[in-house]
């Protein structure tokens, strides 16, 4: 199990791949627990084996903002409360019971004192940033939706369409219409 999480990011030795199960934890959450609160400051990351998880904060008082959307066998974390140490302005929390593996900050710096090729886990760092840049202004919902088809579509079979809408920066109607448009384009 380990070695395919750690080869999907680099080349790990065999002796990599025990430290790393060295320390890495198996950790499980139910629906709706909370993984990561609001206030708090990131000091893990996690690899979901099992389940789904979200990152949202809250535009109203009752209106979640999704940040972020997370399926089986992706990393996460956020990026701004782990790299800045600084306390997370989102609540990461499990939208399915979920299994995860937790590698602490602590555990990562041990395992870099062990092997430099720990230091290829900076590009789960790097991949955390990709897509909010995407979903800015400057697409269009038609983009927006393409991007998920084409790079993470497992969304769309694990979230209901008004958190995919929400985490798309569109409304539901909105993401009903671009569908629409997107199946007519496909017919064609």
């Amino acid at each position: 199990m380990y070695s395919a999480i750690l080869n999907a990011i680099g080349n790990f030795t065999e002796h990599d791949q025990a430290l790393f199960e060295n320390e890495v934890r198996l950790r499980y959450y139910q629906k709706d627990e909370v993984l990561l609160q609001r206030g708090e400051v990131q000091r893990s990351i996690f690899y979901l084996l099992k389940g789904s998880a979200y990152q949202y904060n809250f535009k109203q008082e009752a209106y979640q903002n999704i940040i972020e959307l997370h399926a089986e066998n992706e990393w996460f974390l956020n990026h701004q409360s782990l790299v800045g140490q600084i306390p997370s302005d989102v609540f990461i929390a499990a939208y399915a019971p979920c299994t995860v593996l937790e590698l602490t900050l602590e555990a990562i710096h041990q395992l870099i004192g062990c092997s430099p090729t720990f230091l290829l886990l900076n590009k789960i760092l790097e991949s955390s940033t990709s897509r909010v840049h995407f979903f800015d202004n400057s697409s269009t919902p038609l983009q927006k939706y393409q991007f998920v088809l084409d790079s993470r579509p497992q969304l769309l079979q694990e979230f209901p369409l008004k958190m995919i809408a929400s985490y798309l920066k569109i409304t539901p109607e909105t993401l009903s219409r671009t569908r629409e448009k997107w199946v007519r384009s496909v017919v064609s």
